[in-house]
């Protein structure tokens, strides 16, 4: 008994070390930020969502929820967003990560984990429509005073025809975050067989 409790609790440190340190790993990635020409200025492409899913993978999809949630608690009192853009992350992360770990806990093989993370990639990318519309770019415009024609003007910069907040998520936010998360688990699918043994023996 006092063995298995043993090996139970080196199983938790383990655990939670590897959470720590997977979520300091998102957190840098996530001031490597990219800009995208076809994409207004205040959106950006970046990598942090990949240790999550790493983490979802070894571990279950709320570990990897936890590791979103600790990189972007870190991150708030950084922000310039007055923490609007942490939340949009954090949800859109877990839209990602526990689809993804929940169908890749099943069945754990190659397969699985490429199902898992193309429909994680695309249920991110479904998602991304009423979370935006209905929450973040509302709070973009109560907390901050940015006027939903100033929201909207910035897509048509790009495109005159994205006329209605609707058509800018349809026609850019929606493609962007499934193809972020396509990115996302393409990197994680190459990497993860490599570094699942040193998670397991962390």
């Amino acid at each position: 008994m006092a063995k298995q409790n043993t090996l139970k609790s080196s199983e938790k440190i383990r655990r939670m070390t590897s959470i720590a340190v997977m979520a300091a790993v998102a957190m840098v990635l996530q001031f490597i930020e990219v800009s995208i020409p076809i994409m207004p200025s205040f959106i950006k492409l970046d990598f942090s969502d990949i240790p999550e899913l790493i983490i979802a993978f070894a571990y279950g999809p709320l570990s990897g929820a936890l590791v979103c949630l600790i990189k972007n608690l870190i991150h708030m009192p950084l922000s310039g967003s007055a923490f609007i853009g942490e939340l949009s992350n954090f949800l859109l992360g877990c839209c990602f990560v526990i689809p993804a770990g929940l169908i890749y806990k099943k069945n754990k093989n190659k397969k699985t984990a490429l199902v898992a993370s193309l429909l994680g990639a695309l249920i991110m990318g479904i998602c991304c429509i009423p979370i935006n519309y209905f929450l973040i770019y509302p709070l973009y415009v109560r907390v901050l005073g940015l006027p939903y024609e100033a929201i909207i003007g910035m897509y048509q910069a790009i495109l005159p025809a994205a006329d209605t907040l609707i058509k800018d998520l349809l026609i850019f936010n929606l493609p962007f975050t499934v193809v972020k998360g396509l990115i996302d688990a393409a990197v994680t699918f190459l990497i993860y067989k490599r570094l699942s043994p040193i998670l397991k023996k962390s």
